[in-house]
């Protein structure tokens, strides 16, 4: 049964997924994580940050990733048609709605009201995936890494893939001296 439950796990997921990928890590973490412990917390954020360096959607590879740990290859077509299902069909018959209702005050109100909802959720697995490392390697050590890694994408621009990339290097080169 765990195929049903992978189908209805990333169905569930990016069904309510609104905002796109990113929107939808904290929906799959709930699922993934907690609901069906199929990865632990180390393994989710490890899984999530890898697949950050790489090119593409997040929530494709986070499905694919999960789906052939828990069931195979065959997991891996069952969680991404899961995945990408319903964006496809939603963006198909939500556009069509929306361009007939593109000036629309609950339209409007409704795409903008759903934005806090989102960033909370956001907040919320970050507190969730900081945990870990506060554990391990001591509040300010994260928040210093997490500083300079902002500081990096935002200010100074550089991407992300290389924030992770020097991040992968400089716990595996500085911080093994210190767990």
């Amino acid at each position: 049964m765990e195929w049903l439950d992978l189908i209805i796990g990333f169905f569930i997921a990016n069904l309510l997924g609104y905002g796109g990928g990113p929107s939808s890590i904290p929906l799959m973490y709930e699922e993934i994580v907690p609901h069906y412990h199929w990865l632990s917390d180390a393994e989710f954020s490890n899984m999530l940050a890898l697949g950050n360096a790489l090119p593409g959607p997040i929530a494709t590879k986070v499905a694919a990733y999960v789906g052939y740990e828990i069931y195979g290859w065959a997991g891996v077509i069952l969680a991404l048609a899961a995945t990408v299902l319903p964006s496809a069909t939603g963006l198909i018959l939500l556009l069509r709605l929306l361009s007939k209702y593109r000036q629309s005050t609950v339209v409007k109100g409704m795409t903008l009201m759903v934005q806090p909802v989102i960033a909370i959720m956001m907040v919320t697995l970050t507190w969730q995936m900081a945990k870990g490392p506060i554990d391990s390697i001591g509040i300010w050590q994260t928040l210093i890494i997490a500083a300079i890694a902002f500081w990096a994408m935002e200010r100074r621009k550089i991407h992300p893939a290389l924030v992770i990339v020097v991040a992968f290097v400089y716990g595996g080169l500085v911080l093994r001296y210190f767990v």
